[in-house]
């Protein structure tokens, strides 16, 4: 964690200390499709990527951010394995910084992009009615009520992509992008769980799943409205 915060202060670093000639700015529409989880998307039109600066003509860092409403994601480090969403529905807020290697011409350009990002969740809520289902397969009972509390820590992750932009003239673009995130954060599941098994026998125990992590895996689909400067 220490070590990714340090990378982004030199990251913010770098934009301080360089004289910053904008690449280009854009609002884009953006879906995002996690593993093991809901299809989400962002809330219009707080989605502003694509601010940064060109290194050499063919070398930029970008930055921006994106306010996404998350409907379902998963989470690893349990006990037993499971494909079900089992946080959500919560609001996230994701700041990636990209490296992006570029070509082209006046009329269109190829960017390749890689880099980390963070993010924060807020209003988070447990999908208890998953959970409560992979519980009871787990323990193998008939049903499960589980009253969990959970840990809501900033993560953390890296990322890599392409994006093609149209260009239409000096000043307008379009462009499409796919982008794919492997991270997460800290979960810490923890609890107590009620348990009735075939018999009618009621089981009462406590889960401590510090290991659980938010997977926030998975592929953002991008289209969006680029203004810059050429």
């Amino acid at each position: 964690m220490r070590k990714s915060i340090s990378i982004i202060i030199l990251m913010v670093g770098l934009f301080l200390s360089k004289p910053i000639r904008a690449q280009e700015m854009g609002v884009s529409f953006s879906f995002f499709f996690p593993k093991n989880g809901y299809f989400s998307a962002p809330i219009s039109p707080l989605s502003l990527r694509g601010v940064g600066f060109n290194i050499t003509d063919n070398l930029a860092i970008e930055t921006g951010a994106s306010l996404y409403r998350m409907s379902g994601m998963s989470v690893t480090g349990l006990p037993f394995q499971t494909n079900k969403p089992m946080v959500g529905p919560f609001f996230n807020i994701m700041v990636p910084v990209e490296l992006i290697l570029q070509f082209g011409t006046n009329d269109f350009e190829v960017r390749f992009k890689g880099g980390g990002f963070v993010f924060y969740n807020f209003l988070t809520k447990l999908n208890e009615g998953n959970i409560d289902r992979e519980i009871a397969r787990y323990l193998d009972v008939v049903v499960a009520q589980s009253r969990f509390d959970f840990d809501n820590k900033i993560g953390f992750g890296y990322e890599f992509g392409v994006e093609y932009i149209q260009y239409f003239n000096r000043r307008f673009g379009v462009s499409i992008g796919a982008n794919y995130y492997i991270g997460g954060a800290d979960l810490n599941l923890r609890g107590p769980v009620t348990a009735a098994s075939g018999s009618g026998q009621l089981i009462t125990t406590n889960f401590d799943f510090n290991e659980s992590r938010l997977d926030y895996t998975g592929l953002e689909i991008s289209f969006g409205v680029i203004f810059f400067g050429r």
